[in-house]
């Protein structure tokens, strides 16, 4: 096998362990960094090595999406905004098996993913789908996540609908196979923060349940009176950080979605920016069309919307005592969750809080793949798996800096924007996958 040997040299290397920047070369062989070294102009001389020089660029590990719902017709715009692994919170394994065990320098996304979400009855999405299924007892939620772990489910993830004694009995039967538990509770009536924590569930999407937690009374079906009663726009704060600190003594890690909740408090102010990638994005015109018909139905948006301080003034609670708190976006859910650039507006979000710019760029590198147990992915160091953003502009100094790509690197391959966008795959093929998927769905449930 030839030895593929990249050469970075003259690199302003971010140290997200340390917060320094340093002027580093980094010697990436088949796909994993070698070397990491400090003297300036260093040549590596063999014949086969690839160099680039970056004198004038910054270099931060590759970015992590802690909560995305992927889907192969979009997956690579995600790499071209540095966007090198997510983690998938509600899907299919099978749908997304191309994906998931895509090898190391493929130009998508590494994936770290759940299977279908596990939801009480009716179903918060409906009658049961390849993508969601309602447990109506304790027994059949417990199957379910035998047959995930048997189909490859990295970990499972919980709806709110769950009543407490049935999402109690996924976390008991997940425990058995070492499968960590995920939890949306927006929409929960009967199950909070605290009492998911207590259960031991270590994930709380969307920083949910908490509002629960403080307002006992309060469920997004609330009447309109209860609603009003909450102080929305200057959350109780001394409410949040009781609630805050129950969750850090059971090792709850946060992922706010700040992006999520923001989208649908701007509503057709959204945020937007104009790039390569949105420029590519435009040519999806299913995910342009979803997001224009849910920014159609306002009404639809306005709980979430209503929650967005709320939200925000959660996660940097969660964050000023110490909690773990992970950058993830939602994507596509709502209004313009753009696959990848999203998450460099959660990175926003934060630096607007009052999060400063390595701590966020941590939250979405070294703080999320931490929290995956993934030491290989995150930092740019001596063994980590070779995903590296290389940007135009210093981000300590802006965090819309990260926005910024001169090239991305996975698993030891160099990209271009440009070559990622080939990527994609047509309508054709999507159409052909999707339909492939569904048949062997259904005759798997006959």
């Amino acid at each position: 096998m030839v030895n593929n040997i990249i050469f970075l040299k003259n690199a302003n290397v971010i140290d997200v362990e340390n917060g320094h920047i340093e002027m580093k070369n980094i010697t990436i062989e088949n796909g994993f960094i070698t070397k990491l070294e400090s003297e300036k102009n260093q040549e590596n001389k063999n014949s086969n090595v690839t160099v680039l020089d970056l004198q004038g660029k910054w270099v931060i590990p590759g970015l992590i999406d802690m909560h995305v719902h992927i889907k192969e017709g979009f997956a690579p715009l995600f790499t071209a905004s540095g966007v090198t692994t997510v983690r998938n919170t509600g899907g299919n394994v099978n749908e997304l098996k191309d994906l998931i065990h895509a090898s190391i320098e493929a130009p998508t996304p590494r994936v770290i993913s759940a299977d279908r979400i596990i939801d009480g009855p009716p179903g918060l999405w409906g009658e049961e789908s390849p993508w969601n299924m309602n447990a109506d007892s304790p027994q059949a939620s417990r199957e379910e996540v035998r047959r995930q772990v048997e189909a490859g489910a990295d970990f499972i993830k919980v709806y709110g609908w769950l009543p407490k004694e049935t999402m109690m009995a996924v976390v008991e039967e997940a425990n058995k196979y070492n499968k960590e538990v995920s939890c949306d509770l927006i929409h929960s009536k009967d199950v909070t923060a605290i009492d998911a924590a207590i259960m031991g569930i270590k994930w709380n999407e969307h920083a949910s349940g908490i509002v629960q937690d403080m307002y006992p009374e309060w469920t997004m079906q609330a009447d309109n009176t209860l609603w009003d009663s909450i102080n929305w726009d200057q959350p109780d704060q001394e409410k949040i950080v009781q609630v805050c600190k129950v969750l850090i003594e059971h090792n709850v890690v946060i992922c706010p979605t700040m992006v999520l909740l923001d989208q649908a408090r701007l509503l057709e102010n959204y945020w937007y920016p104009v790039n390569d990638v949105t420029r590519k994005l435009e040519n999806n015109e299913g995910l342009v069309n979803q997001w224009k018909y849910f920014l159609s139905k306002p009404v639809s948006l306005e709980g979430l919307g209503r929650q967005a301080t709320m939200n925000k003034a959660i996660a940097k609670a969660y964050f000023d005592l110490g909690g773990q708190v992970v950058a993830g976006t939602d994507t596509p859910a709502g209004i313009f969750t753009i696959p990848g650039m999203a998450l460099h507006r959660e990175l926003e979000l934060f630096v607007q809080i009052g999060i400063s710019e390595i701590d966020a760029i941590r939250a979405a590198t070294i703080n999320a793949a931490k929290s995956l147990n993934r030491l290989d992915l995150g930092v740019i160091k001596v063994g980590a798996i070779a995903d590296i953003v290389i940007l135009n502009e210093n981000p300590l100094e802006n965090i819309q800096n990260t926005q910024k790509i001169n090239r991305v690197i996975k698993g030891g391959t160099i990209y271009t924007q440009q070559e990622l966008f080939k990527e994609i795959p047509d309508e054709e093929t999507i159409l052909k996958n999707i339909e492939a998927f569904m048949s062997e769905f259904e005759a798997s449930t006959r």
